[in-house]
């Protein structure tokens, strides 16, 4: 009969184990594909960027710095891998691409031009998928984290070399108006 019990026992330990092991999997897998989807998001954006500079080029030729930074910033942040470096890049990006809506501003025929208009449009609607995916990549690697953690996962975590991720945060000078000056 003691064996029956030790046998359950263990039986139980080992179910346990392994589904505190699996949580651990699946809760990587979820934030290693939410921040794919955020990728895939940056990208359409960073596909977006050249067309609006251009349109705005056209009517706008002596505003070559703000055209000079978003090139840069683009640049920087195509090239930057780690959650961390992607968000400082892309918050850098997004307050040129604030600089290049304030300069829209002062010109009625860009704001009125269909083409500005729809990339404007499509640029908004990229950006709002993309704090979408953050807000799901964060929520995931918030649960990962507190996860590893949290005992005693913290210890099946250590053994299986589970790390903890990076959040993907939006930078508080991007979360200020920008400030135009002509």
């Amino acid at each position: 009969m003691a064996g029956w019990i030790i046998l359950g026992v263990l039986i139980f330990i080992a179910v346990l184990l392994i589904g505190m092991y699996n949580g651990l999997v699946q809760l990587r897998v979820r934030s290693d594909n939410a921040w794919s989807d955020i990728d895939v998001q940056l990208k359409r954006r960073h596909d977006l960027i050249p067309n609006l500079v251009e349109t705005v080029k056209g009517y706008a030729t002596h505003e070559k710095g703000t055209f000079e930074d978003i090139a840069k910033f683009r640049s920087m942040a195509m090239q930057a891998t780690a959650p961390a470096d992607k968000a400082a890049a892309e918050n850098q990006l997004t307050g040129a691409l604030k600089s290049l809506f304030a300069v829209a501003e002062n010109y009625p025929d860009l704001k009125a031009s269909a083409e500005f208009t729809q990339l404007q449009g499509s640029l908004n609607e990229v950006e709002d998928t993309i704090q979408n995916a953050r807000r799901y990549y964060n929520a995931v690697v918030r649960d990962l984290n507190t996860k590893i953690q949290s005992f005693p996962t913290n210890l099946l975590a250590g053994m299986f070399g589970f790390q903890q991720k990076q959040f993907f945060e939006v930078d508080a000078a991007d979360k200020a108006p920008v400030a135009v000056k002509f």
